[in-house]
C-alpha cells in the first residue's frame, strides 16, 4: 500500500481517514520492557532466537528507489560470541551508487514533503505496531549481531518503537497553527517545512534504536534519506527496511545504502544535493563530517546542517555520605552494562576519600557476580564486545591502565571463540591519565579520588566531552551545586548514568560530546525543518 497525494480518503492500517484528519491517539508512554523473569516471557525469547538462527547466512542487497542491487563487493557480519556463526552477507555500495542513491532520495522528496504531516505521522504508528508484535525477534536479530544480552536486546527495540510513537506525535503536534503575537490587520502563520535530502549515519552500539530513531524522525518531519548502516550491524538496518516495506512507505523515502566510510562516507557528506547529515558515532568522525559539510560544493545552494552525537567520558561522583550501596549499584550498571559499549556508560568513578574504599569494595563485589558469555544466553549479563578491531584496542587501554593504576579486578581475555573481555576497575588512577581522558569504549572503569566535593566536579568537568553524568548524594546543596556546575547535557542524582527513556530524559550532550541533539525531545524535529512565515494584509 502506498500513501497517495490525492485529497480523496486513503487507508492505513484497519482505519479510514480523509487528509488532515488524525483519530483521538492516547498519550505518549514507554514502551514497557519485558520481565525476563516470567517462564512465558524466556519461551518466546528462545522461540525468537531460534527463529532468528535459522535464518542466518541470508544475503542482503542494496535498496535504491524500487530498485534492490546486488554487488560483486559483500561484507560478512559475524556473531561477536561466536565469530565462526555468519549473521548475513551485505552487498557495499561504491561512490556511483551512492550517487543514484541520492539522486532516488531527492526525486521521492518532491512526492513525500507534499504528504500531509498527519499522514507521515501514521506511517510511524504503523511501522511501530509491526516492531511491537515482532519484537522478540527483533531483539534475537540484535543478540547476534550486536552482541547484547536479552535485557539490553530489549531495551534497544522498546526505544526504537518509543522514537516512532514519540516523533508522530511530535509532528501532529508542529503540524497545527504555531502561536504568533496577535498584530492587527494582518493574518500571520508559522509553519515548518522539511528541508531536504538526508544522509543518516547510525552506530553499532544501537544499530536498531539510534538508527530507527534518527530515520525516522527526518521521514516524518517530510525529508528523504540516504540510509548508511554502520557495518558491523548492517543486518540489522536491512531487516528494518523490510519492515518499512511490509508498512507501506513509498520507495525513495528511506534508500539502504550499506558500504565503508572510506568508500562512501566523504562522497555522501559533499554532495551538493545533501541538505542535512545525521550522525551518531565517534568524535573523530564527527570532527570530519562537520569539516566536509562546511565546505560549499559547486552547485549547493544551502549552508548544510549537522546533527551529531559523538560519544562521551563519563562520570559518576560519589559524595562522602552517599548511599554506599545504591552508589556501587549504579557504577556497576553503568559502568559494565553492554560492556560498556555505550556513549553514557560510566568510564569514571570520581569518590571523595572517605567513601573511596569501601564503594570500590562493593563494586567489585557487585562485579563478581556478573557473568561474561555468550548474549543468547539468559544467564549472561555482560556479552562480547562488537568486534575485533574494538576486542584489541580495549585490552591495549588495560594495559595502559595498569602503568597508570592497580588492576583490582579483571583485565583478562574472556572465554575463547567470542570477543569476551572481563570487566576491568582499575583504582588510584589520575585525573589526566589516558583512561581518564579517551574514550575506551568497554568494560573498563577508572577510579580517581577527590579530595572535597568542588574538587569532584572539576574532575568530572576535565575531559573535552559533556555527556552524561551522575552525583551520588544525600546533600541538597551539593545536589544543587551539581545541578549548576556538572557541564554535561544529561546529568543523574542517585541513580546510574545510561538508560534515557524517550520523552522522559532528551538526550544529547555539550562540547565534543556533539550538537546537543536532544534526541527524544521537544525541540528534536525541528533540526529536520525549517520554519516559513506568512503574513497577509487585509
Amino acid at each position: 500500500m502506498k500513501i497517495e497525494e490525492a485529497a480523496v480518503p486513503f487507508t492505513l492500517g484497519k482505519i479510514l481517514f480523509s487528509r488532515g484528519e488524525m483519530p483521538m491517539r492516547e498519550p505518549y508512554q514507554n514502551e514497557p520492557f519485558t520481565d525476563f523473569t516470567i517462564s512465558d516471557r524466556i519461551d518466546e525469547f528462545q522461540e525468537a532466537l531460534r527463529k532468528v538462527e535459522s535464518e542466518l547466512g541470508k544475503e542482503y542487497l542494496i535498496k535504491i528507489g524500487a530498485d534492490r542491487i546486488e554487488t560483486t563487493t559483500k561484507r560478512r557480519s559475524i556473531n561477536p560470541s561466536q565469530t565462526t556463526q555468519l549473521v548475513g552477507i551485505v552487498s557495499q555500495a561504491d561512490q556511483a551508487l551512492a550517487h543514484k542513491a541520492i539522486l532516488a532520495a531527492a526525486a521521492a522528496f518532491d512526492h513525500w514533503k507534499r504528504i500531509a504531516p498527519s499522514a507521515r505521522s501514521r506511517m510511524l504508528y504503523k511501522a511501530a505496531a509491526i516492531l511491537r508484535r515482532r519484537k522478540h525477534e527483533f531483539s534475537a536479530w540484535l543478540v547476534y549481531e550486536a552482541g547484547k544480552t536479552w535485557a539490553e536486546a530489549d531495551a534497544d527495540t522498546a526505544e526504537a518503537i518509543d522514537f516512532m510513537e514519540y516523533y508522530g506525535r511530535e509532528m501532529e503536534r508542529l503540524s497545527e497553527r504555531q502561536p504568533l503575537v496577535p498584530y492587527p490587520g494582518e493574518d500571520n502563520e508559522l509553519f515548518y517545512i522539511p528541508l531536504g535530502v538526508g544522509v543518516i549515519i547510525p552506530p553499532w552500539n544501537f544499530p536498531l534504536a539510534i538508527m530507527v530513531g534518527m530515520t525516522m524522525a527526518a521521514i516524518v518531519a517530510g525529508n528523504t534519506v540516504v540510509l548508511k548502516p554502520a557495518s558491523a550491524t548492517a543486518v540489522i538496518a536491512a531487516k528494518f527496511m523490510e519492515l518499512l516495506e511490509e508498512a507501506g512507505l513509498p520507495d525513495g523515502v528511506v534508500n539502504f545504502l550499506p558500504g565503508s566510510g572510506t568508500e562512501i562516507g566523504d562522497y555522501l557528506v559533499e554532495h551538493p544535493l545533501t541538505r542535512f547529515i545525521c550522525f551518531t558515532g565517534s568524535r573523530e568522525v564527527g570532527l570530519r563530517i562537520n569539516e566536509k559539510a562546511a565546505i560549499v560544493q559547486q552547485d549547493q545552494k544551502w549552508i548544510k546542517r549537522v546533527v551529531a552525537e559523538m560519544g562521551g567520558k563519563d562520570t559518576i561522583i560519589v559524595d562522602e555520605d552517599a548511599d554506599l550501596d545504591l552508589a556501587a549499584e549504579a557504577i556497576t550498571a553503568s559502568a559494565f552494562g553492554y560492556a560498556g559499549q555505550k556513549c553514557s556508560a560510566c568510564s569514571r568513578a570520581v569518590v571523595l576519600e572517605a567513601a573511596y574504599d569501601a564503594v570500590i569494595a562493593k563494586v567489585i563485589e557487585r562485579t563478581k557476580l556478573l557473568k561474561v558469555g555468550k548474549a543468547n544466553e539468559l544467564s549472561s549479563h555482560i556479552g562480547p564486545v562488537i568486534d575485533e578491531r574494538a576486542y584489541f584496542s580495549i585490552l591495549k587501554y588495560i594495559e595502559v591502565g595498569r602503568s597508570e593504576g592497580t588492576v583490582v579486578y579483571g583485565g583478562s581475555k574472556g572465554a575463547s571463540g567470542g570477543y569476551f573481555i572481563e570487566p576491568t576497575i582499575i583504582k588510584d588512577v589520575e585525573p589526566y591519565a589516558r583512561i581518564s581522558q579517551e574514550e575506551i569504549f568497554g568494560p573498563v572503569l577508572a577510579f580517581i579520588r577527590a579530595a572535597n566535593f568542588e574538587a569532584a566536579i572539576d574532575i568530572a568537568n576535565n575531559t573535552e566531552y559533556g555527556l552524561t553524568g551522575a552525583v551520588i548524594s544525600r546533600d541538597r546543596s551539593k545536589l544543587e551545586q551539581a545541578r549548576e556546575q556538572f557541564h554535561v547535557g544529561n546529568l543523574y542524582f542517585n541513580r546510574k548514568c545510561t538508560g534515557a527513556l524517550v520523552g522522559v530524559q532528551p538526550f544529547g550532550g555539550f562540547n565534543m560530546s556533539g550538537t546537543d541533539s536532544k534526541a527524544g525531545g521537544r525541540d528534536y524535529l525541528l533540526l529536520f525543518m525549517q520554519s516559513k512565515v506568512v503574513t497577509e494584509r487585509f
